[in-house]
């Protein structure tokens, strides 16, 4: 049985998770889109820096976050100022670093997505008069959204686990920031914790096979109901 403080961590990290995810799947469906089908220049560029967060350490991605949305940083000083909101070392803060760093996860998914799109069926959509948003909705995103929705689930499952970033920009605070891998790592540093870092650690890996099982089954799930499995 957990104790109600690593029950805590558990809910903080899938309320987390779950922000993380709102607050990431428009902008990567649009970015994934502009990548997909887009011809600009810098394209190249732009898929690099969308996923640098996959090939950097997690602790940079902190820091970088810690000195744009800190209170001296250019947004993060704006926003306190301006609005009293404040990022560092709060709940938000740690799903906007969860964000980030599962944001690359979900662009992935729906651009093969949008790349395995067979083009005939939106050209036929529109030699029968549909327009742009009437193809978008009612042919691609259709066809699209198991890509979006495994995207979304195994974002979910990647935030679980999220800690680099997280510590850096969010710190570790109990009830407010530390979520499941932050009170792993703080059980592992308590001496006798080591009961306590086994039974968050099974949580923690039942949580992340769950997520992925969850996003293998809905995807397949999808794709049979749209005729493409």
């Amino acid at each position: 049985m957990l104790s109600p403080e690593e029950w805590q961590a558990v809910r903080l990290s899938l309320g987390v998770a779950g922000r993380s995810v709102l607050v990431s799947l428009l902008p990567a469906v649009l970015v994934a889109w502009a990548l997909a089908r887009g011809r600009f220049p810098g394209r190249m560029l732009l898929d690099a820096i969308v996923h640098l967060p996959l090939v950097v350490p997690p602790v940079v991605v902190g820091w970088g976050l810690l000195m744009v949305f800190g209170i001296q940083g250019p947004i993060g000083g704006l926003l306190h100022a301006w609005f009293g909101i404040r990022l560092v070392f709060t709940t938000e803060g740690a799903a906007l670093a969860t964000a980030v760093m599962s944001f690359p996860l979900i662009v992935r998914s729906v651009r093969l997505g949008l790349e395995g799109l067979d083009p005939g069926l939106e050209a036929a959509a529109r030699t029968l008069g549909a327009g742009p948003a009437d193809r978008f909705l009612s042919v691609t995103l259709p066809l699209m959204s198991p890509g979006i929705l495994a995207g979304a689930v195994t974002a979910f499952a990647a935030g679980l686990g999220e800690f680099g970033a997280v510590i850096t920009f969010a710190s570790n605070i109990p009830g407010e920031t530390q979520t499941l891998p932050l009170a792993i790592y703080s059980a592992t540093q308590s001496p006798g914790g080591e009961a306590v870092a086994a039974r968050l650690a099974l949580v923690s890996f039942a949580l992340a096979l769950a997520g992925l099982l969850l996003a293998e089954l809905l995807g397949r799930r999808l794709s049979r109901w749209l005729g493409r499995g």
